[in-house]
């Protein structure tokens, strides 16, 4: 591939269920699927689980096919990638296109632009992101290495969880009873728990490696509703990406990653021989949510390595607030001149986000109430077109612009609630000029549990300028922002009883969604929508609809 030239790279995906008269499929889907933890069948994507990893070179452009053999209806999110006015190709259902219909296909058709790194893919309709999600690799230019030590090899490790039921049933039968849906059975690492006792396999993923060479693990966190701990018994990583942006270099033995994170670190190889125990398990430092306790294992064993016995580790506690703000505080953006921090020092636009459970009549749900999520006490109804196809064609109704910037009443956010924990309802948005620089700061409150949440914004990333435990103070902490050097991301945690600030510039006209990327608070509604307007001329405006959009 010539430095500076677009390649143009095409990949086919089906999404494929098993059934009696797909016996060659079924066949190898069951295989790999009792390799995890059940039987059940379940949807893949090429017969995978996880899926095929995307490889691309920063400049490609991607034409990627998706067949859709499956009974539900489905989309596919190209997690962190910008979308350069190429919303169309963005995903999420019902915001940037109608789901692909049973039998159906669509060609998701962006180029990767000024990123490299890791990113992932996933399903981005239901609940079906648990097993319909692999890896993207987006490789720098031939002319541009990488900001460190090349590694000798490269290595995909996705994270994740498993249920052994049918995930579109736990979470529907939690929406008719309004009560939270049934934590997983197991976590995964490359698709595998290692020994679970509810598990028929014991099976672990096995990492081989070579004394004296350097490796990048490209981890990301592809679960549904949990944050994880990662470690590698007697080795330390150095964390060098997250989210596709480069970091100042740090060591640690402990990383820790929200579902739609990324993290790629570098491993020393520096043992003669043996194998090691990896680990993930679950952060979650709110006392009253339950997690899936379980630890998933593999193992990185040395070449030529004869013994049987493996050194162990002990994962984090669940609760390790300390280990997780640690290596949160140690993340920097490179901010070199070839890689600059351009963070917006000029802001147009101050948002202030609340984000809150909350409980609303429902008659027919358990206990007459159901749990509901929102951002300032707005529920996002999901609309039953696309809004970003509303938005082109200029048709009203499907939207309002009006959400708001700021809370209707201010209370004490992480302290007593009040009394009212109903959530208003409505598919509202924010409208931003195109070019225009937003600071947005996301509060956690203690309405029913304080709790992390993992926040994605679809189409821009955004610099982490701060963060804070209890009530944000917009006298005092905007004073000890860094403007420097912040880090980076697509997702960031609003971190449980607390706060964190953002930056980002709105040069990328669409509808962008905003939402926390724990599965189950984004069914009970905790997300909106951004709604960027055009520029000037066509390299600021929005690409025309492709012909083969699927309709509604």
């Amino acid at each position: 591939m010539d430095s500076g030239k677009i390649k143009v790279l095409r990949h086919d995906i089906e999404l494929l269920q098993p059934t009696e008269d797909m016996i060659l499929d079924r066949k190898v889907m069951m295989r790999n699927i009792t390799r995890v933890c059940s039987t059940k069948p379940t949807v893949t994507v090429n017969g995978k689980f996880p899926g095929p990893t995307i490889y691309a070179r920063e400049d490609d452009t991607l034409l990627i096919k998706v067949v859709n053999q499956v009974h539900y209806n489905l989309t596919v999110h190209w997690h962190g990638v910008k979308q350069i006015r190429t919303c169309w190709s963005d995903g999420p259902a019902y915001i940037a296109q109608c789901p692909i219909q049973p039998g159906k296909s669509y060609v998701y058709n962006f180029t990767v632009t000024d990123q490299r790194g890791t990113l992932f893919w996933h399903a981005h309709i239901l609940w079906l992101r648990a097993t319909v999600h692999g890896a993207i690799v987006i490789l720098p230019t031939l002319d541009l290495p990488y900001p460190f030590s090349k590694p000798q090899k490269e290595v995909v490790i996705i994270l994740g969880e498993w249920w052994k039921s049918d995930v579109e049933a736990v979470i529907d039968e939690a929406t008719q009873s309004g009560l939270p849906p049934n934590i997983s059975d197991a976590h995964t690492i490359n698709g595998l728990p290692g020994p679970v006792s509810t598990c028929l396999s014991q099976e672990r993923f096995n990492f081989l490696v070579e004394p004296g060479k350097k490796y990048l693990l490209r981890i990301i966190n592809a679960a549904l509703n949990e944050e994880l701990f990662f470690k590698i018994a007697g080795h330390n990583l150095t964390v060098v990406e997250v989210d596709a942006a480069y970091v100042k270099p740090f060591e640690t033995e402990t990383i820790l990653t929200a579902p739609g994170q990324t993290t790629n670190v570098i491993l020393s190889a520096n043992h003669k021989s043996g194998k090691y125990l990896m680990v993930t398990s679950p952060y979650m430092d709110s006392p009253l949510i339950l997690v899936n306790n379980k630890t998933a294992t593999a193992t990185l064993q040395y070449i030529s390595t004869n013994v049987s016995s493996t050194t162990f580790t002990v994962p984090p506690h669940r609760n390790a607030t300390s280990i997780a703000r640690k290596f949160m505080d140690s993340l920097r953006s490179l901010n070199s001149k070839k890689y600059p921090a351009k963070v917006p020092m000029k802001i147009d636009h101050s948002l202030f986000f609340i984000i809150s459970l909350g409980l609303n009549p429902c008659a027919s749900c358990y206990k007459g109430f159901r749990i509901v999520a929102a951002i300032n006490n707005v529920t996002f109804v999901m609309p039953s077109v696309s809004l970003l196809n509303a938005h082109f064609n200029n048709r009203s109704g499907a939207f309002t612009d009006d959400f708001p910037g700021f809370p209707q009443y201010a209370f004490d956010y992480t302290g007593i609630p009040p009394e009212n924990l109903r959530t208003m309802e409505g598919t509202k948005l924010y409208r931003l000029e195109y070019n225009s620089s937003v600071q947005l700061i996301l509060q956690d409150t203690g309405l029913l549990s304080p709790e992390n949440h993992p926040m994605h914004l679809h189409g821009f990333n955004f610099f982490v300028v701060g963060r804070g435990k209890g009530n944000f103070n917009p006298k005092v902490d905007p004073k000890n922002f860094n403007l420097v050097d912040p880090v980076e991301r697509n997702t960031i945690n609003a971190p449980s009883g607390g706060w964190v600030a953002i930056r980002f510039r709105a040069n990328n006209p669409g509808v962008w969604f905003l939402h926390c990327h724990l599965e189950v608070h984004t069914t009970w509604g905790l997300k909106m929508a951004f709604v960027v307007d055009n520029g000037n001329g066509p390299n600021e405006s929005l690409l025309p609809p492709p012909n083969d959009l699927p309709k509604c």
